[in-house]
C-alpha cells in the first residue's frame, strides 16, 4: 500500500514537495488554507539563484534545484512557469568592493558554481550607470514565475494521482503510539497520513506548533516595486554587492539593497527590502522611495519610468538562515520542510527531492549523479532551528 502523505502548504515549496512524493508513486494530498499560492509565492520575484549563497548546505541545496528545475521545465513545459535563464550580474560600486565580490565569487567556483569575472560590465548591460568598476556574471542564475511555477508542479502532482484539499490545519491526529495518523482541518475534516509534510512557508513555526514541533520560524517583511511595461532593457538579474550580506544578515532593522530584473511581460522588477517587523504589511512608502533610488543609481533610465504597483510579502526567516528540511526528532510522522527565507523558490525542487528521499528511506548520499546533489544524510535536517 502506497505511504500517505500530507503535504501542509500550496506554495511552491509544498508543491514541489507534492510534485516528487507523487512522483516517486506516493499517496499525496495537499492541504492550504488558501489557494495555491497565495502566500508568501505570490509575493516573491521568482529567484533561481546560486549566486547569492556562499559554499555551504544551502548552495550545495541550490545546485541541485537549479538543475532539478531544469528537469521540470522538461516533463511540465518550461513555458507553463515561465522559466527565464537569464542569468545574474552582481556589481561592485568600488574598487574595494570588487575585490571582495570576486574572492567570494572563487570561492564559489570552488564549490562548484558558474562564474565569469566582467572587467566592463555596460558591454553585457548597456543601460547600467557609468562608472561601475566590475562585477561577476552567473550564467546559471535563472529567474521564474514564481505562482505559475506552484501551479505547474501542483498540476504535475495532480496527474501523479495527488489531491488538493482546501483548509486551515488545526492540529494532529495521533494515534496510541503518539504518531501521527493524519490532520484536522478547521473545518472539522480529519485527512489520513503516515508522514505530514510541513511547508507552510512563514506559517511553517505555527503549524509546527499545532503538530507538536514547533520550530523557530519568523516573519522578515520585504518590499517589491513594479514598473510598467517596456522594452527589452534590463538583459539579467541585476544587483549590488551588497545583497549577499544583507541576505546573511540577522539584523531586526530594516536593510536596503537593489535588485533589478525584466520579466517577460516587459515589466521591471526592483527590490529587494529586508526587515523583522512581525505580520506588519503596511504600506512603507519610506522604502519603496529608498528602493527606487537605488535602482535609479543603478540604472539611469527608471528615472524616467513609473512605477505601477509596490506590494509586500513575508519570508520564512530562521535566525541561522538555513532551511528546516527533514525528519523531527520529536514527532514521529512530522516531516519539515520550510524556512527557506527569500530562497524558497530557488530551493523549491531540492527540497521535495530530499522529503521523498527520506520518505523513501533513501537519504541522497554524495555526489549522486542521479540526484545532482552533494548533500549528506545528517544535513536533511539542516537548520539548528529546532529547540531542545
Amino acid at each position: 500500500m502506497a505511504l500517505k502523505v500530507v503535504v501542509v502548504g500550496a506554495g511552491v515549496v509544498g508543491a514541489a514537495c507534492a510534485f516528487h512524493t507523487a512522483s516517486a508513486g506516493m499517496d499525496v494530498t495537499v492541504v492550504d488554507r488558501g489557494p495555491v499560492g497565495a502566500g508568501t509565492t505570490s509575493r516573491g520575484e521568482g529567484n533561481v539563484l546560486l549566486s547569492d549563497k556562499a559554499p555551504g548546505p544551502e548552495l550545495d541545496l541550490a545546485r541541485a534545484s537549479r538543475r532539478l528545475w531544469d528537469e521540470a521545465g522538461e516533463e511540465l513545459g518550461p513555458e507553463s512557469f515561465e522559466f527565464e535563464p537569464k542569468g545574474g550580474l552582481v556589481v561592485a560600486s568600488t574598487t574595494e568592493g570588487l575585490a571582495g565580490l570576486r574572492e567570494f565569487a572563487a570561492r564559489q567556483e570552488a564549490a562548484g558554481v558558474r562564474i565569469e569575472p566582467v572587467d566592463h560590465v555596460r558591454d553585457i548591460e548597456p543601460h547600467l550607470a557609468p562608472g561601475i568598476p566590475g562585477g561577476v556574471r552567473y550564467p546559471q542564475d535563472a529567474q521564474v514565475q514564481p505562482v505559475l511555477a506552484a501551479a505547474a508542479l501542483l498540476r504535475g502532482a495532480v496527474r501523479y494521482g495527488a489531491r488538493f484539499h482546501t483548509g486551515a490545519v488545526v492540529g494532529a491526529v495521533t494515534g496510541r503510539d503518539g504518531r501521527l495518523d493524519g490532520v484536522r482541518t478547521a473545518a472539522g475534516d480529519v485527512v489520513p497520513a503516515d508522514a505530514v509534510v510541513n511547508a507552510a512557508g512563514t506559517w511553517g513555526g505555527e503549524i509546527g506548533r499545532r503538530l507538536g514541533a514547533p520550530v523557530e520560524v519568523l516573519p522578515r517583511r520585504g518590499f517589491v516595486l513594479v514598473t510598467e511595461p517596456l522594452p527589452p532593457m534590463v538583459r539579467h538579474k541585476v544587483y549590488s554587492a551588497d545583497y549577499v550580506a544583507n541576505v546573511a544578515s540577522s539584523d531586526a532593522g530594516l536593510e536596503t539593497s537593489c535588485v533589478v530584473e525584466g520579466t517577460p511581460s516587459g515589466t521591471i522588477l526592483i527590490g529587494a527590502s529586508r526587515e523583522r517587523v512581525g505580520f506588519d504589511a503596511t504600506m512603507n512608502t519610506a522604502v519603496v522611495a529608498r528602493l527606487a533610488a537605488q535602482a535609479c543609481r543603478l540604472f539611469p533610465f527608471l528615472s524616467e519610468i513609473h512605477l505601477i504597483r509596490a506590494y509586500c510579502g513575508f519570508r520564512p526567516y530562521c535566525p541561522d538562515h538555513l532551511p528546516v528540511i527533514g525528519p523531527d526528532p520529536r514527532v514521529p510522522g512530522v516531516v519539515h520542510a520550510c524556512g527557506h527565507e527569500g530562497a524558497g523558490v530557488g530551493l523549491a525542487p531540492a527540497t521535495g527531492a530530499l522529503v521523498t528521499a527520506h520518505l523513501l528511506g533513501r537519504p541522497w548520499r554524495g555526489v549522486d549523479p542521479a540526484a545532482h546533489t552533494g548533500l549528506l544524510p545528517d544535513r536533511l535536517f539542516a537548520s539548528g532551528g529546532v529547540p531542545e
